[in-house]
């Protein structure tokens, strides 16, 4: 109990913002993207944070999760909860057999291997056009059906994605203190003490990229089912960039930070908006200034200071007695 401690606190606060601002456009729109980004910021966090690898083509599963929706209830006319399965089939097919060769680079080599992959997909998403629209995307998709009805208010993706959210955030703190989430982090530490250790780290660094583009592709189908339009530039290598700069902003090898992350990025340009020819500008001195001052992350550099503070405090009157 005392271990969630903090996704309790986190899952009341996401079911009470709604309620206290119902009607509120930070909260019910601009919240369900918040929500998405979140997701994936936390999926990209297990293989960068935990295992300590880079993926500079996260947005190519998300992209996959997306498009299979699209393309199997649009062309098709599959069930929408049937076609997010194959989405995830295929995510998880493709990740598994991409995952061993890949995974053997190290480094840069990794980052440039990672986004290769990236590319590839954004490009066949482009050139399909019978089947994806090519440049254009799809319009049409369905909305996600639900006890009967439709999920076609505002609010009522608030909900799903706030569902989906926690979720994802359970499963990532669970697996951060499970056995498989020590042998991440040894891997992180040095893959040769790892397997000093008895760790094996290429099914340990796979296992965590499947189940990363898993809840990349699942993201994908929720977004597809919930904007009814997609297109390959929702999906391509600025996406990426932007979703590792999420979780390095709120805290590398952190979930809440991953979370904090995606708001404190998801949110700023919306917020920058009333600046218009500088919110660019504005936008990257904030992130610079952020880093140069926070380099653990916002999140967790917050965190840290804050205990630092009170641990201070308490030992200012124990000092005072001696």
């Amino acid at each position: 109990m005392k271990r969630l401690a903090g996704f309790y606190l986190f899952a009341v606060l996401v079911a009470l913002l709604p309620v206290a601002f119902p009607h509120n456009y930070f909260v019910t729109v601009v919240g369900v993207t918040i929500g998405i980004n979140a997701i994936l910021a936390v999926s990209l966090n297990l293989f960068m944070g935990y295992a300590g690898q880079i993926s500079l083509g996260h947005a190519a599963f998300f992209g996959v999760g997306a498009y299979a929706s699209g393309i199997l209830t649009t062309r098709y006319g599959v069930d929408p909860w049937l076609a997010m399965l194959a989405g995830l089939a295929a995510s998880g097919l493709v990740a598994a057999l991409i995952a061993r060769p890949i995974l053997r680079l190290h480094g840069h080599y990794l980052a440039m291997a990672t986004l290769g992959f990236g590319i590839i997909v954004n490009i066949v998403m482009v050139e399909a056009e019978g089947l994806t629209g090519g440049p254009d995307g799809m319009t049409g998709i369905p909305p996600l059906p639900l006890l009967g009805r439709s999920i076609d208010t505002d609010l009522e993706w608030y909900a799903v994605v706030a569902v989906v959210l926690l979720f994802t955030v359970w499963v990532s703190l669970n697996i951060f203190d499970s056995r498989a989430g020590r042998a991440l982090r040894a891997v992180h530490g040095s893959e040769i003490a790892a397997r000093t250790l008895g760790v094996d780290t290429a099914a340990a660094k796979s296992n965590v990229f499947v189940l990363s583009a898993l809840i990349a592709s699942f993201a994908g189908s929720l977004f597809a089912h919930q904007q009814s339009f997609i297109s390959p530039g929702s999906f391509g290598f600025f996406f990426s960039i932007e979703l590792v700069t999420m979780v390095v902003l709120g805290g590398l090898g952190s979930t809440f930070g991953a979370v904090f992350g995606a708001v404190v990025l998801s949110l700023l340009p919306e917020v920058l908006v009333v600046l218009e020819d500088y919110e660019v500008l504005v936008f990257g001195a904030v992130l610079m200034l952020i880093m140069i001052f926070l380099p653990q992350g916002l999140f967790v550099g917050t965190v840290r200071a804050l205990r630092g503070i009170v641990a201070r405090r308490a030992e200012a009157p124990v000092a005072g007695e001696g």
